[in-house]
């Protein structure tokens, strides 16, 4: 275990650009649309920003705007899943629909429903469409609360992440939750909003249909002049959208030119990813921070190089990014799961190696986080990739993978304790699926003895730091309250106490501060 990695083949420093645009093509999986969806707003918008007069400061904002507008589409996939089945699919569909329209959303809704829960009678599903209504704007809220913390942990300043929280507002005020509009919303802000809407009726219908969606929109979602400025120069502007490579476009149409990244940013980055990610199911949350953790101690006691535990911890962060393109629903299911489902679950693996196979200033960093479901037999996935193939840091990883899930609740399961699982983990060895000293490296980090808080972040005390565990794990007031042998009315204090000192409103929000805080134990 204690070999050397050839160096890295770096071509590059990080970059900002690079990085945030691997998180946009990890929302285009998370808003069931295709990669590069949001690339593509990124140059319309930049182009139409250009063509408005907008200064540099100003076109950096409209670009990673552009970029982070969905980063929040994590926030509520548990709700939304139990809501219709399959929350990739709804969202899929939506991109191009007026939402707050009633004659719109329920036909749709309805249409949803057919597919993902067949089984469902018209009652029922008339039921769920008027109970979707307020998950949607609960949601939205949500989402918004999200992407501005996102966007802090990212590093963005408070004007980018005031933008984030308003980009479902209309110029008209008939947007979500219309407390904002007109002027009151930001001219780059309205740029992103006009240039996304054109990028997703000109990639579902194509260049012509821009112009019949565009117009009616024209003073109502759209602040006019930037909307008409679009239309009137739409054939200088969308023939960016065809462009071979959007991804090379987006880098090359950075305002100001490339931002390298410092070292803590780069952490701050990567760690935002981990978040992001483990806000797709309770049943997930803090999941990638401790794979990270526990990969790099484990990198350590394994003898590895420094450089090779630090690829690890990122390595770790950034592991799980493609389950965001598999419905939650799965990642929930408690019965078994059919061949199909399977092969949906496997494919989260593969989407982690397309996203971060952009990464040109770390080219070992792709193919190290989507090899923690390969096993040394070559039974494992995506690549079934065989022992030969497979250097320490790999087998460290998807040792310190499956140990750590081990550990974690599943919908099918319960957690298993420390002894179990390293019981299990040395099945794995002895079965010849994981690395005999890999799983040792892990099995003597993981029983470090933890370093326990005095204090809590925010002020919060030990109950309450168990109760937001729970709120975090998706568990309602009520069930908490039992779990805690209180009353309803006392958990909904702990919970409105919380709130109050984390500064959040909702429970995806209080994950995300439980997660930022390492505070899921």
């Amino acid at each position: 275990m204690g070999d050397t990695a050839k160096p890295s083949a770096r071509d590059s420093p990080p970059r900002l650009a690079e990085l945030i645009g691997v998180l946009s093509l990890a929302t285009d999986l998370g808003s069931g649309q295709p990669m590069e969806a949001g690339l593509g707003t990124c140059l319309l918008a930049t182009k139409l920003g250009e063509a408005l007069g907008l200064g540099e400061d100003d076109l950096r904002r409209v670009y990673y705007l552009s970029l982070l507008q969905h980063v929040g589409c994590t926030a509520m996939n548990h709700e939304l899943a139990a809501m219709v089945g399959d929350e990739l699919v709804m969202r899929a569909g939506a991109a191009t629909l007026d939402l707050s329209d009633p004659e719109v959303i329920v036909p749709y809704l309805l249409e949803v429903f057919a597919r993902t829960l067949p089984g469902l009678a018209a009652a029922q599903a008339l039921e769920r469409v008027h109970a979707a209504g307020e998950l949607f704007a609960e949601g939205r809220s949500a989402t918004c609360e999200v992407a501005q913390m996102l966007g802090a942990r990212l590093g963005f300043d408070e004007r980018l992440r005031r933008d984030l929280g308003l980009v479902y507002e209309r110029w008209d005020g008939k947007g979500f939750p219309g407390q904002t509009w007109g002027e009151a919303l930001s001219v780059p802000l309205q740029v992103m909003q006009v240039a996304e809407g054109a990028r997703a009726m000109h990639d579902a219908r194509g260049a012509d249909a821009v112009y019949a969606a565009m117009r009616p929109r024209v003073g109502t979602w759209y602040r006019p002049e930037i909307a008409e400025a679009l239309l009137r120069q739409a054939s200088d502007l969308l023939p960016v959208l065809s462009v071979a490579s959007r991804w090379e476009a987006v880098l090359e149409a950075e305002p100001g030119g490339p931002t390298p990244l410092s070292e803590e940013r780069l952490e701050d980055v990567l760690r935002a990813m981990a978040e992001f990610v483990d806000l797709k199911s309770p049943y997930l949350v803090g999941h990638s921070v401790r794979v990270a953790n526990l990969a790099e101690r484990a990198a350590r006691r394994a003898g590895l190089p420094e450089r090779d535990a630090r690829l690890l911890r990122h390595a770790g962060w950034v592991h799980d990014l493609g389950r965001v393109g598999v419905s939650t629903s799965l990642w929930g299911k408690a019965g078994p799961l059919t061949a199909g489902q399977w092969e949906q679950v496997r494919l989260h693996a593969y989407y982690t190696a397309r996203v971060l196979a952009r990464v040109s200033w770390c080219p070992e960093l792709s193919a190290l986080a989507s090899m923690h479901h390969e096993r040394l037999d070559g039974s494992g996935y995506f690549r079934a990739a065989p022992a030969s193939v497979q250097s320490p840091a790999v087998r460290l990883l998807a040792a310190a993978d499956s140990y750590q899930a081990m550990t974690e609740a599943r919908p099918h399961r319960a957690a298993l304790d420390s002894q179990r699982a390293a019981e299990e983990l040395q099945r794995e060895v002895r079965a010849g699926r994981v690395d005999a000293e890999a799983a040792e490296a892990v099995l003597e980090a993981a029983g470090a003895p933890a370093r326990r808080r005095r204090t809590h972040v925010a002020g919060l005390t030990t109950r309450e730091v168990e109760v937001l565990r729970l709120v975090a794990r998706g568990l309602s007031t009520r069930e908490i309250a039992q779990a805690f042998t209180i009353s309803p009315k006392t958990a909904a204090k702990h919970i409105e106490h919380i709130y109050l000192k984390a500064g959040v409103s909702t429970r995806a929000a209080a994950t995300l501060f439980a997660l930022q805080h390492d505070l899921l134990g």
